[in-house]
């Protein structure tokens, strides 16, 4: 099988309707609208060749205890609703869906401004990230198979 390069992500990303190819942080990205849903990470705290997938947190933290070693985050990132992805171990068959999800989380309408309730939320996740984090040691090679199985059918 042929490695996943941002060829490969660029291809998928494509088929979906008014995405467009862009730039983000003079990295290459996908948009649609002027809104970035999946680009090449450039911060210095993500390992090379990783892939930024911006979905909700709930989303995130099931593909985290899914598959650690395809997905993670790193402090800079954890306030954000978006995940790192290994394209060195994603397989393939798990991207188009990936992108599906990330296209609907920047396609639908945005929710109102994060009250108390929510901003206390977004601060015990991360303090409970940080005490705990997700390890980079064994994961699941099922992670690529949940994103299938979890939302399988669903159109963008």
């Amino acid at each position: 099988m042929r490695p996943v390069t941002f060829d490969t992500v660029r291809a998928i990303g494509l088929t979906l309707p008014g995405v467009e190819e862009g730039t983000t942080y003079g990295s290459p990205a996908l948009k649609v609208g002027s809104k970035m849903f999946a680009c090449m990470a450039v911060h210095r705290s993500v390992e090379p060749n990783t892939l930024v997938v911006r979905l909700d947190l709930e989303q995130r933290d099931e593909l985290l205890a899914a598959d650690s070693e395809t997905y993670y985050v790193t402090d800079h990132y954890v306030d954000y609703p978006s995940v790192l992805v290994r394209l060195t171990r994603v397989h393939h068959d798990a991207l188009p869906d990936l992108l599906r999800m990330a296209y609907r989380f920047v396609t639908r309408k945005a929710p109102h401004k994060p009250e108390g309730g929510q901003r206390r939320r977004a601060k015990q996740r991360r303090d409970k990230w940080r005490a705990t984090g997700y390890s980079c040691g064994a994961g699941s090679s099922a992670g690529a198979l949940s994103v299938r199985v979890a939302f399988h059918g669903a159109s963008p």
